[in-house]
Formats: structure tokens, sequence, C-alpha cells
């Protein structure tokens, strides 16, 4: 007989502390804390959940790619919203050739994960592009 697999959100403690995000600032600075030296090494891709009042209520790392790129699947980022009843949400990739300019498929995931998100009742309130030296936000350029 072929039996189903049960799922559960797992909840882990950490040392990262509750914010309220206000601006792209905010944004950035939160998210930089999940990058070290290898900002510019290799190109990863962060959820942040968030509440009604845009305070932090979780995150996770999406992927790891290598230094050109790194894969961004939206059912895996629509689970952890939906797994945990986030109101709105914000990602964040580095770029480690230090370009804050968004390619066409940071574009494209942007508007596909709005689009999904929205389906949630989730607001995608930013997308940043973090480098060593700066940051792009989408929400500040008017994409999102």
């Amino acid at each position: 007989m072929e039996t189903i697999s049960s799922y559960s959100l797992k909840k882990e403690p950490t040392n990262v502390e509750v914010q309220q995000i206000n601006s792209p600032e905010d944004a950035q600075k939160y998210m930089r804390q999940f990058w070290g030296d290898d900002i510019e090494v290799y190109e990863s891709f962060f959820l942040v959940l968030l509440n009604r009042q845009h305070q932090t209520i979780g995150y996770v790392k999406i992927s790891q790619g290598g230094i050109v790129g790194t894969v961004v699947d939206v059912k895996i980022i629509a689970k952890y919203v939906i797994d945990s009843l986030a109101s709105a949400c914000m990602v964040a990739h580095n770029h480690p050739s230090g370009s804050l300019r968004p390619s066409e498929a940071d574009k494209a995931i942007t508007k596909r994960l709005q689009d999904v998100l929205d389906l949630l009742e989730c607001k995608l309130i930013d997308h940043v592009i973090l480098t060593k030296e700066g940051y792009y936000s989408f929400s500040t350029e008017g994409l999102l």
C-alpha cells in the first residue's frame, strides 16, 4: 500500500531580533545580516516574513547558487508565506559582481512573485539587491 507524507512548518528560535520595517533602508539593513564575506562569492536568495505591522516574524534562505545566479522557486516561497500566515514579505539577493542593476531575470521573478503573493493576500513590499557597497530597491525604483 502506498502512503502519503505529513508536512509541517518547523519553527526554530534564532538570535535574529524582531524589527519594524518602515523603508527600503530598513529592509536592506535588516537583510544584510544574512550575508557575511560570501556576499562577493556566490549568489543567495532570502525571504523575510512580516506581520500586518511590517514587523519581522521569520526568515528563510530560499537558495544558494553560483557566481552568476541562483534558482528561485515561487512554490517554495508561497509555502513559507502560507505556513507562517505572513501578511507581507520582502526578498533579497546579492550580486557578487558588485553590479546594482537588476537583470531581466530579476525583474521577471519579482513580477511573478508579486502576482502569486497577491493571490495569497500577502504583499511583497520590496525586493532588494545587495552588494558589498550598496543596494538596489525595487520598491524605491517603482518596480513594485
